[in-house]
């Protein structure tokens, strides 16, 4: 039997709340998605977003991302000497005197350079070069002031005033005027990250490195072989493999003691600011809005004080971590105890025990295993954080990681920087999980009993 208009308008009588909602209650949905939207815009129209996209360079993107992982070699020839010969530059990776094959003298007298293989190249000499890619061929004549290039230009081939490039992807490209050809030749890989151009074993293969190592005769007299490559690759001058792995050791020691003293200084504090625990609401307050300030200045700015105040280093680093550490622990420490279950610390103030024992007693067991998870995770947090503060002059290599970065042509020493931080925060993620997952067992194993005693 179906219900009448008076069972219905009953009901509405006795449950208003449900029937009868104030506007705001029925449409705060729809408000919210119209405030989102409307923020959106005008995020939009503030940051000028369509603007900065429209005139940003996205084609420098996969050369930036390419120079992470790719080197190239550059061998320029001057067409307006005696004899054409090449030349590198001074710290090439190809060392002290690079004879590359890909580099060949013909018996003509030209020169052939082999960008990839015979697919891609240039061979030229005074009076014209022939540039070829893509299964195309481009000749260029310089004998008349400036290089002309006949019959029809390909778009890989852009033809100025003065210089023909040819660009031919990845692989590198070509500038030719009348008086030079300059060649950029891009490898995959890091050149030279074992051992550099000053070192006995460069250029060697692996197989006979180890052959070295093991039975050859000694490269430097008074030092085994296996010493000697072991210094050279960690004095390594292209990538500092020594300076790099004692930075990072750095960054991992600001990030441990930082974290250390500023959950020292915490511990004791947020007992007091606990209002739960301390005798004085005026104290618990003081101490509050001293842990706010504390984490409220950023860690980035505490660095950029203490390197004004201590110099450029991991002094400036540590206390940073430790200032931001004593607000954010005493905070979380302090929450911590507020939410306490109070029967254990009621059931040893009961046996009359003086109030320094009920803390012990009834209260650490219980937060004790908190603090510890709260502190590790803060400790891998500030791992990473370390290597931020650092590029402000506060030590460790993010201090190294800038320097590199600052010079625009190291992006292959910064990507190897920036793997071995990604993997030194995946060791102590990964570390600091297992320790919270072993320390929440513990907690719940606690609990447990706690509830099985009471």
């Amino acid at each position: 039997m179906g219900m009448t208009a008076e069972d219905i308008g009953a009901i509405e009588e006795r449950h208003p709340q449900i029937f009868q909602r104030p506007a705001y209650k029925r449409f705060w949905p729809l408000v919210l998605i119209a405030g989102t939207v409307l923020y959106l815009a005008y995020a939009l129209w503030f940051f000028s977003l369509p603007q900065v996209l429209k005139e940003s360079h996205w084609e420098r993107l996969p050369l930036f991302l390419s120079q992470w992982i790719s080197y190239d070699l550059q061998p320029e020839f001057r067409l307006d000497q005696p004899q054409i010969t090449p030349k590198y530059p001074r710290f090439s990776a190809l060392g002290e005197n690079p004879n590359p094959d890909w580099v060949i003298r013909n018996p003509d007298g030209t020169f052939t350079v082999q960008i990839d293989g015979e697919a891609k190249s240039i061979t030229f000499d005074k009076t014209r070069a022939t540039i070829v890619a893509n299964g195309q061929t481009v000749l260029v004549s310089l004998t008349d002031g400036k290089p002309e290039v006949s019959g029809p230009v390909p778009n890989w081939v852009t033809v100025h005033d003065d210089e023909v490039v040819a660009k031919m992807g990845f692989v590198g490209e070509v500038r030719v005027t009348v008086d030079r050809v300059k060649v950029r030749k891009r490898f995959l890989g890091w050149a030279n990250f074992v051992f550099d151009t000053r070192s006995p074993f460069f250029g060697k293969s692996a197989g006979e490195v180890f052959s070295l190592i093991v039975s050859g005769p000694e490269l430097q007299s008074g030092t085994s072989n296996l010493a000697l490559a072991a210094d050279n690759i960690w004095n390594n001058a292209q990538w500092q493999h020594g300076d790099v792995w004692t930075k990072l050791l750095q960054t991992i020691v600001m990030a441990f003691l930082g974290t250390l003293l500023g959950g020292i200084v915490a511990f004791p504090l947020a007992f007091f600011a606990a209002r739960n625990i301390t005798p004085s609401g005026l104290l618990s307050q003081v101490l509050k809005r001293f842990f706010d300030f504390m984490r409220s200045v950023d860690m980035l700015i505490w660095a950029l004080f203490f390197t004004r105040a201590f110099g450029p280093g991991p002094l400036a680093g540590s206390a940073a971590i430790f200032f931001t550490e004593i607000g954010t622990l005493g905070k979380t420490y302090s929450e911590a105890l507020e939410n306490i279950d109070d029967k254990p610390r009621e059931g040893v103030a009961s046996t009359g025990a003086n109030g320094l024992l009920v803390q012990r007693h009834g209260v650490l067991p219980e937060v004790v295993p908190i603090f510890i998870s709260q502190t590790l995770y803060q400790w891998e947090s500030n791992t990473r954080g370390a290597t931020i503060i650092g590029a402000v002059g506060a030590g460790g290599i993010g201090l190294k990681l800038w320097e590199a970065m600052r010079t625009n042509s190291n992006w292959a020493n910064v990507f190897y920087m920036v793997l071995l931080t990604l993997f030194v925060v995946f060791v102590f993620d990964n570390i600091s999980n297992f320790l919270r997952r072993r320390l929440s067992r513990t907690l719940h194993d606690y609990n447990r009993l706690q509830a099985a005693q009471g």
